[in-house]
């Protein structure tokens, strides 16, 4: 064991001063900054958001049409459609299971 006395220089050894030299400039890099941009300043280091985007913004909407998608005859005929071809379906549970089944068979 050795003793170490207060006030006498150790040298270092050789693998540690490159060390600490790499540390010391890695360190350093840290701190600088580029020229023309101060440290307080984060929005200047902030990139430019780009104006294309995949998706539409929430409030555009669409331009309104200038024809209707279907019209209120097309709709009434659907509408009847599709009463017609529940109540097939209904008649067809009935006579399968003896009863029909609850929900399928509204009358409106």
């Amino acid at each position: 064991m050795s003793i170490a006395y207060i006030g006498e220089p150790r040298p270092l050894s050789a693998a540690l001063r490159p060390a600490l030299l790499l540390l010391s400039l890695s360190l350093a890099g840290c701190v600088t900054t580029n020229p023309g941009s101060s440290v307080m300043d984060a929005r200047g280091e902030a990139s430019v958001p780009g104006t294309a985007h995949a998706y539409l913004p929430v409030e555009d909407l669409p331009p309104k049409r200038e024809m209707p998608a279907i019209t209120t005859d097309e709709q009434a005929k659907l509408k009847k459609e599709l009463i017609e071809a529940r109540n097939r379906q209904a008649a067809i549970a009935k006579t399968k299971n003896g009863s029909p089944q609850s929900g399928t068979a509204k009358s409106q």
